[in-house]
């Protein structure tokens, strides 16, 4: 008899489910999908991550943290951002999937986490603010707004990869032309 591992049993379930939000979205997924793929109980996911709506709020609560550590705001260089930025989503896409669906889920209505995901906001705000303050970045822009247009232009690409293709071109070097244009704009948002 093999013994039980809660925690391989809770990361198998925990990326079964970042798998089977980002293709369906919270109202789409479904939990007997999440435990075929985890291999898993499911009684157990309710044990462990709480309802559909708690697994999914800490899905893409954990994935946030993890880009917040892989892909710090650096307001001394924001091209340089920008760039793994936009690296990063090529790699993760589901993040943003994640994101595109609890929009639809939710709209402008407050989310089970909001005060969390203020704060981790408010630390990328906070970190333009000091850029500003130091004077490497203008001060043109409220830096929440310039926040959000810097993840806006880093991100839209992913989100809708079809209006990508179809406007900017599916070959290489359209890619890397758009890549260039992503971050002269965000250059050029923050330029003194």
């Amino acid at each position: 008899m093999t013994a039980r591992d809660p925690e391989a049993t809770k990361t198998r379930i925990f990326e079964a489910a970042v798998t089977e939000f980002a293709r369906y979205g919270i109202a789409g997924a479904r939990i007997d999908r999440i435990a075929a793929q985890a291999k898993a109980n499911k009684q157990l996911i309710y044990a462990y991550f709480g309802n559909k709506a708690q697994l999914f709020s800490q899905v893409l609560s954990r994935r946030m943290v993890d880009l917040a550590a892989s892909v710090p705001v650096d307001p001394d260089d924001i091209e340089g951002y920008v760039d793994r930025l936009l690296d990063y989503h090529a790699a993760h896409p589901e993040l943003l999937r994640l994101l595109f669906w609890e929009g639809i889920e939710y709209g402008a209505a407050e989310l089970p986490d909001e005060a969390e995901r203020q704060a981790h906001y408010g630390r990328k705000v906070a970190a333009i603010e000091d850029g500003q303050h130091r004077g490497v970045i203008s001060d043109a822009i409220p830096a929440q707004d310039l926040m959000f247009l810097l993840v806006a232009l880093a991100d839209w690409a992913v989100v809708v990869p079809q209006i990508k293709r179809i406007m900017v071109g599916a070959e290489d070097r359209a890619e890397e032309r758009l890549r260039a244009s992503i971050k002269e704009a965000a250059r050029r948002l923050v330029a003194k």
